[in-house]
């Protein structure tokens, strides 16, 4: 089942239990499939496309999260939480920083890079291959850290 049909199914699932914050995050994620749809390109929804869709939905509630945290606002920081936890289930399993140090060790023998000079080489290898599976701002601080 592609993300689209997942999401109507939820969709009807959450105004059944009157879950109000399950239905406006999922109402939002419908949202952004729609757009994509009626950009005009004419292209399908692949699943790269919807985990990267879905990673920067995340990425915007994390960065709510710390704005309202630092002007006062926890209610609204646990609100975008909520909608985050949401989002979460969507995206593939996240890797824990032991897993993604493996991964960025894997990659070095590979890419036969060891100190801060192949970083430009390294980063962007790591990314790709742990694309919606870990945060980049953990990836990016377990590089610099492998690397020093």
């Amino acid at each position: 089942m592609n993300l689209k049909d997942k999401i109507n199914n939820d969709l009807k699932d959450a105004m059944k239990s009157g879950d109000k914050i399950r239905l406006q995050t999922i109402r939002s994620i419908r949202a952004l499939i729609l757009e994509f749809e009626k950009s005009g390109t004419g292209k399908q929804l692949t699943p790269e496309e919807e985990v990267s869709m879905l990673t920067t939905a995340a990425k915007k509630r994390k960065e709510s999260i710390e704005q309202f945290r630092n002007a006062g606002r926890e209610e609204l920081a646990k609100q975008e939480e909520a909608e985050l936890e949401i989002i979460m289930s969507y995206l593939p399993k996240q890797l824990t920083e032991v897993e993604i140090l493996s991964e960025v060790k894997r990659l070095a023998s590979d890419l036969e890079v060891s100190s801060k000079d192949g970083f430009a080489k390294l980063m962007p290898a790591v990314m790709k291959e742990l694309k919606g599976k870990a945060d980049g701002k953990t990836v990016r601080s377990i590089v610099e850290n492998f690397l020093s």
